[in-house]
């Protein structure tokens, strides 16, 4: 089933700097009930119903955020987002089915930032869009953050790596910056859900996940990491300094839970 609209119109007191929104959902009614919330919040918003008309509606029109159904017709919504991210940089909002843990840990770990599970709020959903969005706006006068061969730069929104550029996803950005503004203190995962994601409450594997995914980017054995170091029984830390024997396992010690 395929399913192409795009709702141009501007709000009474709609800012010259929405976002384009591509919503991607199979079900008419859920994407004509997002669609019309995102409109009144002031975004222009693209529909899609399936993948190949997403991916088409995305290289015609480049969104600034994709809204996207795990369980699509056909190409499901994980192969979408790969897609996607291949193509360029895009923050992904993923609706997922309510318990649906498996496949929503598998969105994250292919680049979603962040996840609503059906059934949902709209208003939720657009606050949520919001909170990406505001993220991926550059951040004017923070100056550049360094620290153990990594640059972090919050208004260019660029991270290297021993001069290399590190392909990040929004929240990967956000949670390499936090450590490198926090070199050396440990935080549970609450704190960083709290400070990154702006969330008071949630499901801690997204926060594992996302530090499982940026180990692989910057450290040089994710197996023993020494820079995003498990801190047993609290959570995580960054050693900016030569960590010496990390000793810990890696995912097998986030899975025990701090």
């Amino acid at each position: 089933m395929e399913q192409q609209q795009s709702s141009e119109q501007v709000p009474a007191g709609g800012d010259a700097s929405r976002a384009r929104v591509l919503v991607v959902d199979d079900d008419p009614t859920v994407a004509e009930v997002v669609a019309g919330y995102l409109t009144r919040a002031g975004h222009l918003v693209d529909r899609a119903g399936d993948g190949p008309a997403a991916l088409a509606r995305a290289a015609e029109h480049w969104p600034d955020l994709v809204v996207l159904d795990l369980m699509l017709p056909g190409m499901d919504g994980l192969e979408v987002c790969r897609r996607l991210r291949s193509r360029g940089p895009v923050p992904v909002v993923m609706l997922t089915a309510r318990g649906d843990e498996d496949n929503r840990i598998l969105g994250l770990e292919v680049g979603a930032d962040d996840y609503v599970t059906k059934p949902f709020s709209p208003r939720e959903l657009v606050l949520r869009v919001g909170s990406v969005l505001r993220r991926t706006r550059p951040a004017p006068g923070v100056r550049p953050l360094d620290a153990a061969g990594l640059t972090v730069d919050p208004t260019a929104r660029r991270a290297t790596r021993g001069g290399t550029e590190l392909a990040l996803t929004l929240r990967e950005f956000d949670l390499l910056a936090f450590f490198l503004r926090h070199p050396g203190r440990a935080f549970s995962r609450e704190d960083l859900m709290r400070e990154v994601w702006g969330w008071d409450f949630g499901d801690l594997s997204t926060v594992t996940v996302h530090v499982r995914r940026l180990r692989n980017k910057v450290e040089d054995d994710p197996a023993r990491p020494r820079l995003i170091q498990t801190v047993w029984g609290v959570g995580y830390r960054f050693d900016a300094g030569d960590a010496g024997d990390a000793g810990d396992a890696g995912d097998a010690t986030d899975r025990v839970g701090e």
